[in-house]
């Protein structure tokens, strides 16, 4: 059985239960591949949570889940030492980010300290408390969602952790034929209880290791590194995106490739995978804003500006 055929399974599986969000359960699957994280921003009730739990129970991964509040505390998210007297020293309790896949719900309603306790869980896959280094077991993939439309009482995710997510997705609302699914789906079952495992741990690890075999051409690094160039110089945007997001770019389309099957990254998968890259990594002027202009609409603007290589790609 081929990746692509492999991955089809996983995609196939969180189909039972999301009906109509095969793009997001492919994009979701593209970061988890690429070893990043996913930044979900839609209104309540579209399915983002169950996006995650699909996907979880898809592989067999341990699922850990944290609700943001207010006054949830660093510890709360990374874990505390307890000092044990039978055995005289301190012991570390693993808080629930350390787990394969972690669903951060809602992060933008807690404190900024406590959102900065996920950086270096996200970047360095570990957490540090009370001086020690402790080591998240891969893989490890967080999943966080917030709410675009309630903004009271909430703490906008500043530029450092919106750069630690590798896309940044909305789900939207179903189509009407969609949704009457749904519901038919959930008349008389659960449809997220019957799922199965049809991924196990060492397969997503060696799926994971087969991304970075897949060939990124010259040309291709060129154009990503051209778009990445052209957000610095618009004249609507005030911070362009770092060689970071460059990096990102070409690891999700890395991941994108081997879905598709192919061995080798184009300048389709360049095109597509951007806006999700490249749109919450972008800081707009106060003109755009007045004027209505997204961040997604200048990378597409970006995107129809750059030349497109037409020199074919080399395969190894």
């Amino acid at each position: 059985m081929t990746h692509a055929q492999v991955i089809d399974k996983v995609l196939a599986n969180i189909d039972k239960v999301m009906i109509g969000k095969r793009d997001i359960a492919e994009l979701s699957v593209t970061a988890l591949l690429a070893g990043g994280h996913v930044l979900l921003e839609d209104v309540p009730g579209v399915g983002k949570t169950m996006m995650v739990k699909a996907l979880a129970k898809s592989i067999g991964a341990t699922f850990k889940r944290i609700q943001f509040t207010p006054d949830l505390l660093p510890s709360d998210v990374l874990g505390v030492s307890i000092y044990n007297p039978k055995e005289m020293e301190f012991e570390f309790r693993p808080g629930p980010i350390v787990g394969n896949i972690v669903l951060a719900d809602e992060i933008n309603r807690t404190s900024p300290k406590t959102q900065a306790a996920l950086l270096e869980s996200m970047e360095e896959s570990s957490v540090t408390v009370d001086g020690e280094t402790i080591r998240i077991p891969q893989p490890f993939f967080v999943m966080a969602t917030q709410n675009p439309i309630e903004y009271e009482g909430t703490y906008p995710l500043p530029e450092a952790q919106l750069d630690r997510f590798l896309f940044k997705l909305k789900m939207g609302y179903p189509k009407r034929l969609e949704e009457v699914q749904v519901l038919a789906r959930a008349e008389k079952t659960v449809p997220i209880d019957h799922l199965e495992t049809v991924l196990t741990i060492r397969e997503l690890t060696e799926l994971q290791h087969a991304v970075k075999e897949v060939n990124v051409d010259d040309t291709i690094k060129t154009y990503i590194v051209d778009c990445a160039s052209e957000t610095r110089n618009n004249p609507y945007v005030y911070l362009g995106v770092s060689p970071r997001g460059s990096l990102a770019l070409m690891k999700s389309c890395q991941a994108y490739a081997l879905i598709k099957g192919r061995t080798y990254v184009t300048p389709d998968d360049v095109k597509y995978l951007a806006p999700f890259v490249f749109g919450h990594r972008i800081i707009l002027k106060s003109e755009a804003k007045y004027e209505g202009i997204t961040a997604n609409e200048i990378v597409e603007r970006i995107l129809t500006k750059i030349s497109v290589p037409i020199e074919r790609v080399k395969l190894k």
